[in-house]
């Protein structure tokens, strides 16, 4: 291929524009739609049609084509048909909606509707009563106790891991033995022992003849009471017998609270299955009531002086037990157990209970928090609710124990936040923390603190009312132990930009926010995970998002030069402060409407140097490149030609600095497609600036090429090319006339030079250059491993010569021949890409009447792969 004189097309961008609009306009896209159904036409119905008739909608034939995700799903949307299958439960047999509800109906007039089931207590239960030390437990259920093993492990984990298998097997269970009774046909809900078959019956004894044969009491009680529900399949009345024979069981434990949860376990399961069977409670409640006796008896009380447990202590492990077997037994029982809007509406009664109880008995700050949960959940009548706090924290306050005092403490904060003004709640939080305070109480107390906090923020969403309380801050203070901390200062962040709905310049709730995330900054460390890292920085950030000096930018860049020195460690912070910046000084250009006063002019000066001199800093250099990039546009937009220009040279001249690789969530990928990206968008802003009047024509393109040039890329690369490619577009939008855009105020080469004959043809030379190296690289891609990236290479410089270059210079006509030719010479170019195109130069040439072009279309040809 010769060497070719390159002439950029003469542009009309604003008759082109037009012409595209007239083009558009001429399709209709009133019926169109993606998701609705595709009409097809036939077209030999169509082209019949027109010699018999003179329309020819009248003979046309359509037809309707659904997607082929309509057609696979049958219109159905497979959400919802799943959303519908998961909402049906799985029954043995079909149960109509209206049978469903009758026997709903019938079980809630059995067992009252007040009854709370079990389920719903579970949970609470195993949160309040657990612990963290290890403990041995024997899981075996034999003879042969040698051979039994005792593994250690949290009791919290190993009692929930019970109850589920004791569930699972409940549940298990009975599926097994209905899936036997489907022979010859499946059981009826309402059968009974005469419709199970042998076989079912035969297997149901086998296993309570394997539970007895377990000779430790308590093992086998659990196990035989974990299938009650299956004595249904032996005989009418085996479930009825049963419970009275386990009852009676129990009384064969020696240890009282063993004995009691025993009791509690077995009520449970006959009210599952039997809640009609009522006997049985009465019976295990008499029983609990005699084995009272034995917790002052000489056992138990060695046990407790032996382990260091005190009565109130140890009568509260009965507490869960006794809740389910009776729901009320003591006060504090009742409290627990009935629902609380009955306990609310009484809680003046209540509390006169509760003062005229025995200290000794049971601790009055104990049933002061059972009443206080209640509390926190229903509404007591508003004329008691102030006599209800006052005469609760009258005894709070006076309880010694730290432990014992926040346990309580905590509870009654909910209702305090709920009922009444910050003034109460400022001091609740300063009795808290003068209790907590001496020998560094609050050390054992983390989780409840964070309780408390967590209750407050709900109801103050207001956060210059939140921090105006005295005492806020303080509390925060109690807080030592970083992890912990920065938990609850990250639950601050999140309801504040959760709630916060307007900007905000309180200077109240700025330096109280400053102050948490400047704690949750500085608990980052090099062991900090990304995650984390990411968290934080989100929060951060939405504070800063809410930050508003109104008009008054040169307090906001003040605030920005002061959160850029707190939070100098986490870079997605910096990168946002950069940005705010930025914003900064084009509100202001809005604001002066482009026309900057002397004051104006220098504070956006002022925005420039704050983001040249932060950027640095930065790890990314991605980010580093793409905020050069930002910031001089930026700067040009306010006609701060000089901060532009060193923002643009400054991006230059890191580009050798760029790696081969970079990380990306933790794995090595290719740098090429991001430098790509950073320099194409580089080219485009390089059209509205003017060059610098001392320097050369075209000084930060030439500086760009030149160090693209230098740049090591990757091997078997055509990046390089690609680049050289992209800036032909560059340098052609550069030699017109009038430029594509421009930056209102800011003189552009297009009036810095007019047009000088010596402009372009340096914008020509250029040009050449690039296309003579494009070419040469061609030339080296011949061997078998490179044609389908020289196809690939060659029609790009044909679409850039098709598009920018003026084609009625014959050899530059002829090179945009020769480049077609050898992108389809082995067959690799887009057979569609190629038809489009040559329908465009067609469509070109018939509407310009442009000769050339219609010459030029004659000469190219589709080619196949050989």
């Amino acid at each position: 291929m010769a060497s070719v004189q390159w002439h950029s097309r003469a542009r009309k961008y604003e008759a082109e524009v037009q012409m595209c609009r007239l083009e558009v306009s001429a399709v209709d896209f009133s019926d169109y739609h993606p998701l609705k159904a595709i009409t097809v036409t036939d077209s030999k119905a169509r082209r019949g049609g027109r010699k018999g008739s003179t329309s020819s909608s009248s003979s046309s034939s359509s037809s309707v084509v659904l997607d082929p995700l309509s057609s696979m799903l049958d219109g159905s949307d497979p959400l919802s048909l799943f959303a519908a299958v998961s909402q049906t439960p799985a029954l043995p047999h079909s149960i109509s909606a209206g049978e469903l509800g009758r026997k709903r109906r019938e079980k809630e007039e059995e067992v009252g509707s007040d009854f709370e089931p079990w389920s719903s207590k579970r949970g609470e239960i195993l949160s309040r009563f657990t612990t963290t030390e290890k403990l041995s437990i024997n899981l075996f259920m034999g003879s042969d106790k040698s051979k039994a093993s005792s593994p250690s492990s949290a009791v919290s984990e190993k009692v929930r891991t019970r109850l589920e298998e004791l569930d699972d097997l409940e549940e298990g269970s009975q599926r097994e033995i209905w899936s036997m009774c489907a022979d010859p046909h499946p059981l009826p809900e309402s059968f009974s022992a005469d419709d199970v078959n042998d076989t079912a019956k035969e297997t149901c004894l086998n296993w309570f003849f394997k539970i007895a044969s377990i000779r430790e009491l308590v093992p086998r009680l659990y196990v035989e009471a974990a299938l009650l529900k299956c004595n249904r399949f032996l005989t009418k009345s085996g479930i009825q017998e049963t419970l009275q024979r386990l009852t009676a069981m129990i009384r064969g434990i020696g240890d009282p609270l063993v004995a009691v949860y025993a009791r509690a376990y077995l009520c449970r399961v006959g009210m599952e299955v039997a809640p009609h069977l009522k006997d049985s409670l009465n019976k295990n409640f008499f029983d609990l009531l005699a084995t009272f006796r034995q917790i002052h008896g000489e056992s138990v009380q060695n046990q407790l002086a032996q382990q260091r447990v005190e009565i109130p202590i140890y009568l509260t492990l009965y507490s869960p037990a006794i809740h389910w077997i009776l729901h009320a037994l003591l006060l504090n029982s009742v409290m627990w157990a009935f629902r609380a809007e009955f306990v609310a509406m009484r809680a003046t009664d209540f509390i006169g209970m509760i003062k005229d109880c025995d200290e000794a008995g049971f601790p009055k700050h104990l049933l002061f928090a059972s009443l206080g949960r209640s509390l926190s959940c229903a509404d007591p009548p508003e004329s008691e609710r102030l006599s209800i706090l006052n005469d609760a924290w009258k005894v709070i306050t006076k309880v010694r124990s730290p432990r014992d005092y926040i346990n309580c403490a905590e509870i009654w904060v909910e209702f305090t936040c709920r009922h009444f003004t910050k003034r109460e709640v400022n001091t609740i939080l300063a009795d808290i923390i003068k209790h907590m305070t001496p020998d560094r109480a609050f050390e054992d107390a983390y989780p409840q603190l964070q309780s408390v906090i967590k209750k407050i923020l709900p109801h103050f969403h207001d956060f210059s009312v939140l921090f105006s309380m005295e005492k806020f801050l303080p509390f925060l203070d109690m807080f030592q132990k970083d992890s912990v901390r920065v938990e609850v200062c990250k639950s601050i962040m999140e309801v504040f930009i959760k709630h916060q709905q307007e900007a905000t310049r309180d200077p109240v709730i700025l330096n109280a926010l400053l102050h948490i995330c400047k704690t949750m900054h500085d608990s980052v460390n090099a062991l900090t995970l990304d995650d984390e890292k990411r968290s934080l920085s989100l929060l951060i950030n939405g504070f800063i998002r809410m930050v508003s000096f109104g008009r008054d930018f040169e307090q906001q860049l003040s605030f920005c030069v002061e959160a850029r020195a707190t939070f100098c460690n986490l870079e997605p912070v910096i990168i946002h402060l950069i940005h705010t910046v930025n914003q900064l000084a084009m509100e202001t250009r809005c604001v002066m409407k482009g026309n900057h006063s002397r004051k104006t002019a220098a504070f956006v000066r002022a925005c420039a140097a704050y983001s040249f001199i932060t950027i640095p800093s930065l790890t990314s250099i991605f980010n580093r490149l793409n905020l050069y990039l930002l910031s001089g546009e930026v700067a040009l937009a306010n006609q701060c030609l000089s901060q532009a220009d060193a923002f643009l040279k400054t991006a230059v001249s890191l580009l050798p600095e760029v790696p081969r690789t970079i990380s990306i969530e933790g794995k090595q990928r290719s740098s090429e497609p991001f430098l790509l990206d950073f320099i194409n968008n580089f080219l485009s802003t390089l059209l509205v600036v003017p060059d610098h009047p001392e320097q050369g024509v075209l000084y930060l393109v030439r500086g760009l090429l030149n160090m693209v040039q230098d740049y090591t890329w990757e091997d078997n690369s055509d990046a390089k090319i690609r680049v050289y490619i992209s800036a032909l577009p560059l340098l052609a939008a550069m030699s017109q006339e009038s430029y594509l855009y421009t930056i209102p105020k800011v003189d552009s080469n297009e009036t810095l030079y007019g047009g000088d004959p010596k402009f372009i043809a340096e914008i020509n030379k250029l040009c050449e250059t690039l296309i003579g190296q494009v070419l040469d690289h061609l030339k080296g891609l011949g061997r078998d491993e490179g044609v389908r990236r020289q196809g690939s290479l060659a029609f790009s410089l044909f679409g850039c010569l098709l598009a920018h270059g003026d084609l009625r210079n014959n050899k530059l006509n002829q090179l945009a021949v020769n480049l077609w030719n050898l992108s389809h010479k082995h067959g690799f170019c887009d057979t569609r890409t190629s038809v489009r195109t040559l329908e465009y130069i067609k469509h070109q040439a018939q509407l310009a009447d442009l000769s050339h072009l219609s010459d030029m279309t004659a000469r190219l040809s589709l080619q196949s792969r050989t």
